[in-house]
């Protein structure tokens, strides 16, 4: 059977996906951040997934205000990566996996989880981002992509609670599908940042190092924080964490932090990472 071996959390800044396509990552600006990554990148390639699940949020790409699902899961063969404004990024496409991607969506359909399923959709940097500071710069990633975008642009988002339950229901899925899979699930988003207003360029390290503190250790505590919290602590855009606690419910109760990084600033934003394994 399936099974989830392994949760990453991740930043999906813009400008990162900026700097690798520009050939920027050793400048003195970023090369501690990508230096950040190099055991990730170490631990991924030993660890060689069948599949990744990526959750991640659409800048306006694949969906805009005409539409908004609040969860939507990509059933397509492969997905290409979007234009932006500025053409799409130089990496490889992304190749998805229809058969695991159709028994998620039906289990979690049935579990009571009101899925959007997608057949044709472009990716942006939220996905493409977190690809690259996991697996480099390959001519082709080293494995299909589940690609399953959260609304957390438009208001109302859903709750953390309500993604960490995903994430259960994520887990049951991916055990009821009947390949022998090795199957990783990366949370992506955040951490701390603000984009627009009198708080544009905020950072709150503090509420980002207790928030990884606790996607470990009390992801139950974690999954009640509400909207309000987030918005308070982390800025606007940082509600784009719950899109973790997808990743954190998707794993056992108890896990083991392989690792964990987090770097100020990128751009105006925040950067955290970590790397939960289920008990083997």
């Amino acid at each position: 059977m399936a099974k989830i071996i392994a949760g990453v959390g991740c930043s999906h800044v813009p400008a990162i996906g900026a700097a690798i396509d520009l050939g920027k990552t050793g400048e003195a600006y970023w090369q501690p951040l990508f230096k950040g990554f190099e055991f990730s990148k170490r631990w991924i390639a030993d660890e060689k997934p069948d599949v990744v699940i990526l959750v991640y949020n659409d800048h306006a790409s694949a969906f805009s205000l005409e539409m908004i699902p609040t969860f939507a899961i990509g059933c397509a063969a492969q997905f290409q990566p979007a234009d932006e404004g500025w053409g799409p990024r130089p990496v490889p496409v992304v190749q998805g996996h229809p058969e695991l991607a159709w028994h998620i969506a039906q289990a979690t359909i049935l579990d009571e989880f009101d899925m959007t399923i997608v057949n044709k959709m472009d990716v942006d940097h939220g996905l493409t981002v977190p690809l690259s500071l996991m697996f480099g710069q390959p001519e082709a990633w080293p494995c299909p992509v589940i690609p399953l975008a959260v609304n957390v642009v438009q208001y109302p988002p859903p709750t953390g609670n309500r993604c960490y339950q995903l994430g259960r229901a994520i887990r049951k899925a991916v055990a009821s599908f009947d390949q022998d899979l090795k199957v990783m699930i990366f949370g992506t988003g955040g951490m701390s940042h603000q984009l627009q207003g009198p708080r544009a360029g905020l950072i709150n390290s503090e509420f980002d190092r207790r928030f990884l503190d606790k996607l470990t250790a009390d992801p139950d505590g974690l999954a009640r924080l509400p909207h309000i919290e987030y918005v308070r602590e982390a800025g606007s855009e940082g509600i784009e964490l719950v899109m973790w606690l997808i990743m954190r419910g998707a794993l056992e109760e108890k896990v083991h932090e392989r690792y964990r990084f987090y770097h100020v600033p990128a751009s105006n934003t925040a950067v955290g990472h970590i790397i939960l394994e289920n008990p083997r």
